[in-house]
């Protein structure tokens, strides 16, 4: 069983920051690749960020101002997110893609909640 828990989510002003962390717990042999998608009311999930080894992968609609990283002795994913605009305003979503013994798996986190006002 594999747990990812979210945090760091919550109401910002416009131009605001926030910053998300994600981690991951249970019978993990190794994370292929870890992200965030976001879902807003009415929408469908999007991918926002994505890191793989050294590479990392951005949604055009948060590249330069949004930053992946991520601690692999941890388990942990980050997304530093500056310059928040009232558009994403979502719950965020922690992906993980786990190889448990032999099997690999996609892993999701409960969610958390950003709000961002004009």
């Amino acid at each position: 069983q594999v747990h990812l828990v979210e945090s760091g989510g919550g109401a910002v002003q416009a131009g605001g920051s926030l910053r998300l962390s994600c981690a991951a717990s249970g019978s993990i042999s190794s994370i292929n690749s870890m992200g965030w998608y976001r879902q807003a009311p009415g929408k469908q999930r999007e991918l926002v960020a994505l890191i793989s080894g050294g590479l990392r992968n951005y949604a055009d609609f948060v590249k330069g101002r949004f930053t992946i990283s991520r601690d692999n002795a941890k388990n942990t994913v980050y997304l530093q997110m500056n310059s928040l605009k009232p558009e994403d305003t979502a719950v965020y979503y922690c992906y993980a893609a786990v190889r448990v013994q032999i099997t690999i798996g996609a892993y999701w986190g409960q969610g958390t909640q950003v709000t961002v006002s004009s």
